[in-house]
């Protein structure tokens, strides 16, 4: 027991150090990540885990590509992309409430939040980093009427399939974890998608007028996916 919460440590150590060396995450936020992470492992197993490393992985990947054609456009971040604590909580909180929940009542349907959450975030920024280059002719998710790209609440057909294929890769992760694998693949798949649009509808209000930042828009939209997830496979199991 105590063996496996070293090398658990040792190996978040290592992943958090080298997020801060690639300036994925500045020094707060690669702490964070990497508590939460050993949170998530110890309590939740490989599986959760993976899926929230994939999710930083394929952030980090969705952010650099094509970032100075970004630059030039002025749609990249100012920062470079490097995120704070403050990002990795509203990122990764839902997830791990929801893992808490799951080791508390032993339910497949917390596990579909749990990814469906996960799944939400991945989505969201994978759509909204590759939607800037390959979106064309963006519209308001509230009027549809046209936005510039990057906007707060802006979609595009892009980044709805970009946020279809970051869902999907976050519920193949859940598979293991349940004898009901449709159900599972389809629920995470059906509450992450929901979040992502959720992300944008709140960026579209909520944000745009001052009640929210990125951050807690992110942990919002999180959160009723992962709820969206487990509601569906609820509702699927008759």
């Amino acid at each position: 027991m105590l063996g496996r919460l070293l090398i658990d440590t040792a190996v978040v150590a290592v992943l958090g150090l080298g997020s801060y060396r690639l300036k994925a995450l500045d020094s707060g936020g690669a702490t964070a990540a990497a508590l939460l992470g050993l949170a998530v492992i110890e309590l939740g197993g490989v599986y959760p885990f993976l899926a929230l490393l994939t999710f930083v992985a394929l952030g980090v990947l969705a952010t650099k590509y094509r970032y100075l054609e970004k630059v030039r456009l002025g749609l990249a971040q100012s920062n470079g992309g490097t995120r704070s604590w403050g990002n990795v909580l509203g990122n990764g909180l839902a997830p791990l409430l929801f893992v808490l929940l799951e080791v508390l009542l032993k339910q497949d349907t917390l596990w579909a939040a749990t990814f469906a959450s996960i799944a939400t975030v991945n989505g969201d920024t994978i759509a909204s980093e590759l939607g800037k280059v390959f979106g064309k002719r963006p519209r308001l998710i509230t009027n549809l009427k046209p936005a510039r790209p990057g906007t707060n609440g802006a979609v595009s057909l892009a980044g709805e399939f970009f946020a279809l294929l970051g869902v999907l890769v976050i519920a193949l992760f859940a598979l293991p974890l349940t004898d009901y694998k449709p159900r599972m693949l389809l629920s995470v798949t059906i509450g992450g998608f929901v979040g992502v649009n959720l992300d944008s509808l709140i960026g579209a209000t909520l944000e745009n007028t001052g009640v929210t930042d990125n951050n807690s828009t992110n942990f919002l939209a999180s959160l009723f996916g992962g709820i969206t997830g487990a509601l569906t496979f609820v509702l699927m199991g008759g």
